[in-house]
């Protein structure tokens, strides 16, 4: 089975999860940035996460480093190039970035400037033959009101010229979508298309406030599963669930492969696409999450389909989208 010609369209990825030793490296240099090491295998040890990694928090401790180079517009640029050119190598052909632009302020860059920044960049690798959107992220805590809302006022202004929805990122155990009921109201106010993680580190009960929020796709929702009212829903929705199958063995929403309950959500309607989360950090690509579900039994056609549902429920253009389409068949 030909399983990489589907591997084309990653709907989930984090910029600073999936970030090169390399390119760290590169950027620390030039900036005087102090790392563990500048050795990329030495490094590498710091930035991808251990087989025996016991939760969604414990994950999202490996994401401290490589921000610490996403904070001037030239680490921007270069680590985001270094990203999408490692992506079109691999085959992809269409990937949505997801970031939260008030990570990257810490050294004067305003949101703003980080957005601009990192528009310009996938741009330029256009030209290459990979196409990109962004998706940017708001953060789950007690006190980041003000900073998601300049982010939301950010993703406004740039929808439709490189970003193309918002999302809600973070220890979503700790900090509940209701927690965030402004921020959600204003971007369904401002009619800007939204994806939040749910049903990962929490039960079903947040893939249901999710869908009360207006989520159109989202993001894991694996624990959906446990509440057949909120499968329905999905189903009579069409939502797709961005599942991102290693990021889930790390983090223990699942405890092995087998626990995916892919083939449950086929059966009753639910939309899959296949996605990976963060490549360093799960070490993973989208080659291999599809050649995960090839050893899981699942079919061609199976494949097939979570391919156009990536595609299908994209943010992409319409013209990118059927250009996406046409390769699958």
């Amino acid at each position: 089975m030909n399983y990489k010609k589907y591997a084309i369209v990653d709907l989930h990825l984090h910029l600073d999860g999936s970030l090169s030793a390399k390119s760290i490296i590169e950027v620390a240099k030039k900036e005087n940035i102090k790392l563990p090491s500048f050795n990329e295998e030495e490094l590498n040890r710091h930035l991808m996460v251990p087989d025996n990694c016991g939760s969604l928090n414990e994950y999202l401790e490996r994401f401290s480093l490589p921000n610490l180079v996403l904070q001037t517009k030239e680490g921007l640029e270069l680590c985001t190039l270094d990203l999408l050119e490692r992506l079109k190598n691999d085959g992809l052909k269409y990937v949505e970035i997801r970031m939260a632009p008030q990570l990257s302020t810490a050294k004067g860059l305003t949101q703003e400037e980080v957005v601009e920044t990192l528009i310009k960049t996938c741009k330029i690798a256009e030209k290459s033959g990979i196409f990109s959107n962004l998706i940017l992220c708001m953060m789950r805590g007690k006190d980041n009101l003000k900073l998601n809302l300049e982010t939301i006022s950010i993703a406004k202004k740039f929808l439709g010229n490189g970003v193309v929805a918002m999302d809600l990122a973070g220890a979503e155990a700790l900090f509940p979508n209701e927690m965030f009921d402004e921020e959600f109201k204003l971007i369904n106010k401002l009619g800007i298309p939204l994806t939040i993680h749910a049903g990962e580190a929490a039960g079903a009960s947040s893939v249901k406030s999710a869908l009360k929020y207006g989520a159109v796709r989202i993001g894991h929702g694996i624990h959906s599963i446990e509440d057949d009212n909120v499968i329905k829903e999905l189903a009579k929705r069409g939502v797709t669930l961005e599942v991102c199958p290693k990021s889930n063995l790390d983090t223990k929403t699942i405890s092995k492969y087998e626990d995916l309950p892919l083939k449950e959500f086929i059966k009753k309607g639910v939309k899959i696409s296949i996605n990976t989360d963060d490549m360093t950090v799960s070490n993973t690509t989208l080659k291999q999450e599809y050649e995960t579900l090839v050893k899981l039994g699942f079919s061609e056609e199976n494949l097939r389909e979570f391919a156009l549902n990536s595609i299908k429920s994209s943010f992409a253009s319409d013209k990118i989208k059927r250009y996406l389409l046409e390769l699958i068949k």
